[in-house]
């Protein structure tokens, strides 16, 4: 879900247009939600990425800002736009986080730690060899500054849960009318807190959240590859107790190299060569990541032959050795010869005993010395 490439499109994922309600859209993601439970479908192993592909859905679509971004850009434009990264959260924390969605429907109550983001930075390969600094702009939903996270408006308190009596549980029926017994489930109208908002926050409307927009500097290790993150503990959102705070994944794209492609820590270089300079041997300069090197290419060299270059890799994101910088060489074979080069190939080919085509003249050529003559006649 993370790899912008593979995702569905979130209205196919719910199964609602562009113009749905947003009571009609919770009715379809708890429909989904219902649906791909990893309890109801333990013979299912896609059952737990289809729920987390439902709940990324609808975060995005549930949210207006998210929405205008994702109709106008799709997924290429939810970057950097406070997306969770359900990938890495797990099915109990989604269920709490979409709490007045569910209401009880599948028991439990809210969560405590906090829920992770994620973003993305690139990179060069030059600086995937020495590491880097980036500083990150990312949104997120943190505490509300007027009512300090709590919901109520200033001078206002909340009021304890009639329906629970304070506890923020209930005990419902576990279905054949009683036949399959009692079950405990967070209380459908405080969420499990076991109190109530009686005058909300005018700015955040009672949620105790407001987005927020925030800047962080990461360091990124050198040799990290194309996909993997970088965590940035506490920099996620809080959790419903305030206590704890989830996590900033920064995943890392790495851009192509004019000259170099990478293999795991070592770096392959193709390098050309004319067929003279791979018979005669030459001296020929390469681009490495820190300038260019001189590699001296040795008489008879083939095609695709390989010679290393030691330590002008990528160092290991762990040991920090560096790999080897391997450069390939490509003979050209010339297209297009002049008279005097094509002279010299033949006396060549004709000392190696063998067999070449015969020159032969072009038709213009002919054609000229046919209209010359012609007039003699």
């Amino acid at each position: 879900m993370t790899v912008a490439g593979t995702k569905r499109d979130f209205y196919q994922v719910l199964g609602v247009a562009k113009d749905v309600r947003p009571d009609d859209l919770k009715k379809a993601y708890r429909r989904q939600a219902h649906k791909c439970h990893p309890d109801r479908n333990p013979d299912d192993p896609d059952a737990e990425s289809k729920f987390k592909e439902a709940s990324e859905a609808f975060e995005v679509l549930s949210d207006p800002q998210k929405k205008e971004r994702y109709d106008r850009f799709g997924h290429a434009g939810l970057s950097g736009a406070g997306v969770h990264d359900f990938n890495h959260m797990k099915v109990d924390d989604i269920f709490s986080m979409f709490g007045d969605v569910f209401g009880g429907m599948f028991g439990g109550g809210r969560r405590s730690r906090g829920t992770d983001l994620q973003t993305e930075v690139e990179l060069s390969l030059t600086e995937v060899a020495t590491g880097a600094e980036r500083t990150i702009e990312f949104s997120r939903r943190d505490f509300c500054e007027p009512c300090d996270g709590s919901g109520s408006a200033r001078g206002s308190k909340r009021q304890t849960c009639q329906t629970c009596g304070g506890y923020g549980q209930v005990e419902q029926s576990g279905g054949l009318g009683g036949l399959l017994g009692r079950v405990i489930t967070a209380c459908p109208h405080c969420h499990g807190q076991g109190s109530m908002i009686v005058t909300p926050c005018p700015k955040c409307r009672g949620s105790g959240r407001t987005v927020k927009h925030r800047e962080v500097s990461v360091q990124i290790p050198a040799g990290i590859h194309d996909g993997q993150a970088v965590r940035i503990r506490g920099e996620g959102e809080p959790g419903e107790d305030g206590r704890s705070r989830g996590d900033l994944h920064c995943y890392v794209r790495i851009k192509a190299h004019p000259f170099l492609q990478r293999h795991n820590n070592d770096l392959l270089c193709p390098m050309p060569l004319s067929f003279t300079q791979a018979s005669l041997g030459a001296k020929v300069e390469v681009p490495t990541l820190t300038g260019k090197a001189d590699l001296k290419i040795p008489a008879g060299t083939q095609h695709g032959q390989m010679f290393r270059l030691r330590g002008l890799g990528v160092p290991d994101i762990r040991s920090g050795r560096r790999g080897d910088e391997i450069v390939q060489v490509l003979i050209e074979i010339p297209k297009r010869l002049d008279k005097k080069q094509k002279d010299l190939l033949r006396e060549f080919a004709n000392s190696e005993n063998r067999t070449v085509l015969p020159e032969s003249r072009g038709f213009f050529d002919k054609l000229i010395d046919y209209l010359g003559n012609s007039g003699e006649s």
